[in-house]
């Protein structure tokens, strides 16, 4: 076997579901590296950044379902799609700005100004609003406001994660709880699994991000005696 050919059968490797359902491996795999990213971010790691850019890669060729492998008849989630190169974009944003917190990059989280925190809220509801006709006439998945709703959310979350602010565990959840239905309904089933998990784990790090504000050196849910790094933050 080449090299190419293996390359092939490892970018359409999949498992077959009951009702016809089709699960491709590199989905997995991509939710697997998401999954690690969200560990760093949570412990403020710098690593977490680009092991998230290699999970956006693999999802991003796989929400792009009917266009890459038509043979599994998986539907384009366009917002899904975009969201991803949104991801990866943001990522080198925050990569830059946490290398230059110091110490590795684990700078202090901190609470969003009140015009923040009301221009968060503005920006999803109208950017939903804006992109449910864009990606309707693309041919998104239906309901279509659902993947406008998960593309503005991720948006904001990953932004508020580059700028540290804690309410971007906040936004996380806004998105799961509409993304999870959407997933499940369009036959992403690890994602929507992942999904799930985010959920609660979104919510243990929005708790540990709020004892890090209070208290720098803390970036674990138990903290080890014998480690403690100074955190310096940078607005």
């Amino acid at each position: 076997m080449n090299a190419l050919q293996w390359l092939v059968e490892a970018f359409t490797a999949h498992w077959e579901l009951p009702g016809g359902q089709t699960l491709l491996v590199r989905e997995v795999v991509g939710n697997v590296f998401g999954l690690a990213s969200a560990l760093g971010g949570m412990r403020r790691r710098i690593w977490a950044w680009p092991v998230g850019i290699i999970g956006n890669l693999l999802l991003l060729t796989v929400f792009l379902g009917s266009i890459l492998t038509p043979e599994h008849s998986l539907p384009s989630l366009l917002g899904q799609a975009g969201r991803q190169v949104m991801f990866i974009a943001v990522a080198v944003y925050g990569w830059i700005r946490w290398r230059r917190a110091g110490d590795g990059g684990r700078l202090t989280p901190r609470w969003a100004p009140a015009g923040a925190r009301v221009g968060i809220v503005l920006v999803l509801l109208l950017g939903t609003v804006a992109l449910t006709p864009v990606f309707r006439a693309l041919g998104s998945w239906d309901p279509v406001w659902a993947d406008a709703w998960t593309f503005v959310g991720s948006l904001l979350a990953t932004y508020g994660m580059a700028k540290g602010w804690t309410e971007f565990w906040l936004v996380w959840i806004a998105v799961d709880l509409v993304g999870v239905p959407l997933l499940f309904s369009s036959g992403y089933y690890a994602t929507a699994l992942m999904y799930v998990f985010y959920g609660v784990f979104t919510a243990i790090g929005f708790v540990v991000w709020c004892r890090a504000h209070a208290k720098p050196r803390i970036d674990t849910l138990m903290p080890d005696p014998r480690t403690t790094p100074a955190v310096r933050g940078r607005e």
